[in-house]
């Protein structure tokens, strides 16, 4: 559980999948047979489900209102990956705005319009850790109720 909420700050990381597997895992194979392990897992899928959806519905939709169109993400999120191999943790950030940035610059021909493109591409992705970080929060939280109540 703890991997999996670090592994939400930590890029390349599936925190929220570490997440439900560590809740699914002691629902299965826990000491005492208890129906209430299933309803935790259960809440517990429907929790990590909404997150996945929020997290990336919420800040597309911020996205597309800012303008900011799907080639400059894909820009981003190339050297991103690229970053990421280059400069380890912190080149995926690095790269991710520098590919929206160039992308942007490309496109819209100047330095001074390309930026505010890049601080919503910024906000989106920042949006986006925080909801799975909260999200991931929550399914410890349900975990440490069903530890306790079970």
């Amino acid at each position: 559980m703890v991997v999996g909420v670090l592994g939400v700050i930590i890029p390349m990381v599936p925190g929220l999948v570490l997440c439900w597997a560590a809740v699914a895992v002691w629902a299965v194979f826990g000491d005492v047979e208890s129906a209430g392990r299933w309803v935790v897992l259960g809440v517990a899928t429907m929790v990590a489900a909404l997150g996945i959806v929020v997290k990336y519905a919420w800040p597309g939709r911020n996205l597309k209102r800012g303008g900011v169109p799907n080639l400059s993400l894909l820009a981003g999120g190339a050297l991103g990956l690229v970053g990421f191999f280059v400069i380890p943790v912190v080149g995926l950030v690095i790269g991710f705005v520098l590919g929206v940035f160039l992308a942007e610059r490309l496109r819209l021909g100047d330095f001074g319009k390309a930026w505010p493109s890049t601080k919503h591409a910024l906000k989106a992705a920042g949006l986006a850790m925080l909801i799975e970080l909260a999200t991931a929060l929550a399914i410890a939280a349900i975990w440490v109720t069903g530890l306790t109540a079970t």
